[in-house]
């Protein structure tokens, strides 16, 4: 990890350690996600593209991963980071990879989730469902 977090990247964080409040969370997206964001989750094929639509999967992932969420190593480019991180759904260990890209005004173009293992993503594919569809 480099000695200095990019700002994208701190604002993110900050998007985390609100994770117990919904209305701060997507409040904290608004200011972050360009208009035109392109958010990519493991649980669903199609990318989702917009604010509108990233900002929905983001809040989920924060009520199901968030109460356990925790980063291990971030790398970082001069307009992209590498996260890794690990949560517990219900004993499930979820082993992830956020990439996450920029513009020029520190607001997150890209932003692309991969999980593993496998029953962690059936786990996280069926609490993210009950989160997003009800």
């Amino acid at each position: 990890m480099s000695a200095q977090r990019p700002t994208a990247v701190a604002a993110w964080h900050e998007v985390v350690d609100a994770r117990a409040d919904a209305g701060r969370v997507r409040d904290l997206l608004a200011g972050l996600l360009a208009d035109d964001v392109v958010f990519r989750s493991p649980a669903v094929f199609a990318p989702q593209e917009g604010r509108e639509a990233a900002t929905a999967y983001l809040t989920a992932a924060m009520a199901v991963l968030g109460p356990t969420l925790s980063y291990r190593r971030e790398l970082y480019a001069e307009d992209s980071a590498v996260l890794e991180f690990e949560a517990d759904l219900d004993g499930t260990l979820v082993h992830g990879i956020d990439f996450l890209r920029w513009d020029g005004e520190d607001r997150l173009v890209d932003f692309t989730v991969m999980v593993r293992p496998k029953r962690a993503l059936d786990v996280l594919i069926e609490q993210m469902a009950a989160q997003l569809f009800g």
